[in-house]
């Protein structure tokens, strides 16, 4: 099969400004996402989808391929990762290039693995699912959750699980944030990169780690030195 490694990273980041090429524990954090796909040896292409000229160079310099510049709609705070990749796939398709699979990854994943990447892609063609998606387990049973309410008091959401022990409550998970594969077809298809015929492969928490504040880029520098210096 084709395969095809698309890693969206566009400009104006508001939260932490250029997240996307901030340097994490020496190099722009962009790159891990670009050396990790490398690595993994599935990839006939591994491409960068952006806007910022910046971020190309940056992506060039660490090996991948920035064919076009993202387009302006594409670009805004509304637009979605299958909008990306919809325009991806489309503009690879006017210049005669198809692929069987498209991997999406985040450019700020730093803790992702290549074995991660090709145990999620065995999991997509050995299962014959149409998308894998890495999760992670909430760390407290979620039907044992709390809310405060508009008065400000303390309520169970699920108050009928106020006596069920933890132990006999069924895990629940969430998507890791990090990368996932869908089958070109399926995804033309249905839209989505979480495909009615989806699969996962669970990850543990010191894998995984969302970057939204100067906080969670701390933890996972951490958590960085903990899975590759140990």
């Amino acid at each position: 099969m084709r395969n095809l490694a698309v890693i969206p990273a566009r400009g104006g980041s508001k939260r932490i400004p250029s997240k996307n090429i901030r340097h994490f524990l020496g190099k722009p954090v962009l790159a891990y996402s670009i050396e990790a796909a490398m690595e993994s040896d599935l990839f006939d292409e591994v491409m960068v989808s952006t806007d910022d000229p910046e971020i190309a160079e940056i992506a060039v310099r660490y090996g991948a391929k920035v064919p076009f510049l993202r387009s302006p709609e594409n670009s805004d705070d509304h637009a979605t990762l299958a909008d990306v990749l919809l325009e991806v796939i489309a503009e690879y398709s006017k210049a005669g290039k198809e692929f069987d699979t498209v991997c999406c990854l985040l450019p700020t994943s730093p803790l992702t693995r290549s074995g991660r990447i090709v145990e999620a892609y065995q999991k997509m063609v050995d299962g014959n699912f149409d998308s894998v998606c890495p999760v992670v387990a909430f760390s407290y049973p979620i039907l044992r959750s709390l809310e405060i309410t508009d008065e400000g008091k303390l309520k169970m959401m699920w108050p009928e699980h106020e006596r069920t022990r933890s132990q006999d409550l069924k895990p629940a998970y969430h998507d890791a944030g990090s990368f996932v594969w869908v089958k070109t077809p399926a995804f033309l298809n249905e839209t989505t990169l979480w495909c009615k015929n989806g699969g996962a492969i669970i990850l543990p928490e010191t894998e995984v780690q969302d970057i939204d504040t100067e906080e969670d880029w701390r933890l996972a520098e951490m958590k960085w030195k903990f899975l590759f210096k140990s």
